[in-house]
């Protein structure tokens, strides 16, 4: 039974002035509609609305569930043309969906650069930093889509003015380095810490056995910000480990083509397909799964917050952990048994088999007992 939690219209009321935020209300003055959606069938094709102040055209998606942690929105940059200078008290993350060009950053001390980018780039924004994107073809548009940790910003300070021009220079975070945007990093472990990356859908990754099915995986952590991201792949016909996690983690999908299935506890699950440019955003603490249904590797880029990130003592997430244990991952041994024939069904439809036991049986000598609950 669905636990939507909706109550009468007479009780809904007495609450009617506290649904709007000072968030919701900016994103209105701006002239551009919230999507309030966990799932968007293609991020290239969602409609826009001009967006006068910056130059381009938007639309922002935010969740109910993600609302006051992150943000999303996705914006186009006229051929030819280029946004308007910005700057801002919140940490923003970009990545390129298609065309190319530039983006310029800059601080009050003068220091200036600039950068050249192009489909699966992905970057962040120093915070407080100037910047300005430009569209480098006069043939067609630039359309990326960024997460933001706005919504807080926003919320606590409830002042434009002090928002976007306040004049203080987080010289920690960004000082003007030639390289600072630069094509390289340093892995340490999963993390790599860099400030670019050129081509998501190709980076190379990181064998991540804890989360199933042979995949790889890297994590990000750009402009020395709060606010992360990864990427994962899963081979042909298999499917990840189901977990959950908090609010507002924003998955892209980079490569292939599939489903996932999403639940909160005590529900059946639904299900939501997806291919290059579909992105879903699990409401918090939901279960969710995804399935590789086509004939390449799936990839996504999940860009997220650090309160997504529920973590044990020993601060590692515990969506890579067994719920054996007290995480809040579901191991394949635990899974209902419609998940695997809901799986084998959708591959069937397109003359493919699960190849998924090698995964099954991976999982097993690290496998913690079952606790007597």
């Amino acid at each position: 039974m669905a636990k939507d939690a909706i109550v009468s219209d007479k009780m809904a009321s007495k609450f009617a002035t506290e649904k709007e935020t000072p968030y919701t209300r900016w994103v209105a003055s701006e002239g551009l509609d919230i999507i309030s959606a966990h799932y968007v069938p293609d991020l290239n094709t969602v409609e826009l609305k001009p967006w006068a102040r910056r130059g381009g055209s938007a639309v922002f998606i935010n969740h109910d569930a993600s609302r006051t942690s992150n943000d999303c929105y996705v914006c186009e940059i006229p051929k030819g043309g280029k946004l308007a200078p910005q700057r801002q008290i919140f940490e923003e993350m970009i990545m390129v969906l298609s065309g190319r060009g530039s983006t310029a950053v800059w601080n009050d001390a003068g220091a200036k650069i600039t950068f050249e980018w192009g489909p699966g780039a992905i970057f962040a924004i120093p915070l407080n930093a100037w910047h300005q994107h430009f569209n480098g073809s006069g043939q067609e548009p630039v359309r990326y889509v960024a997460v933001t940790n706005c919504p807080p910003v926003m919320n606590l300070y409830e002042d434009t003015d002090f928002i976007f021009n306040s004049s203080f220079d987080f010289k920690n975070r960004f000082n003007g380095e030639a390289d600072y945007f630069a094509n390289k990093g340093e892995q340490k472990g999963l993390l790599l810490e860099t400030n670019f990356v050129a081509d998501a859908v190709n980076l190379p990754l990181i064998d991540a056995k804890e989360r199933g099915a042979g995949g790889g995986h890297i994590r990000f952590a750009m402009a020395k910000g709060s606010m992360n991201s990864h990427i994962s792949q899963f081979p042909v016909g298999t499917y990840k480990k189901c977990h959950r996690h908090g609010p507002g983690a924003h998955v892209i999908i980079l490569g292939g083509e599939g489903y996932s299935l999403m639940w909160p506890e005590g529900e059946e699950p639904k299900r939501y397909e997806w291919k290059v440019g579909s992105m879903i955003v699990p409401p918090n603490m939901w279960f969710h799964q995804h399935f590789n249904t086509g004939t390449t590797p799936a990839r996504y880029l999940a860009f997220k917050h650090e309160t997504v990130s529920v973590r044990n003592a020993q601060g590692v997430p515990k969506a890579w952990i067994s719920m054996r244990i007290g995480g809040d991952q579901i191991d394949y041994a635990d899974e209902k048994p419609l998940i695997r024939t809901m799986f084998a069904d959708s591959l069937a439809k397109h003359g493919l088999e699960p190849r998924m036991e090698a995964a099954y049986e991976a999982e097993l000598p690290d496998l913690p007992p079952r606790s007597a609950a």
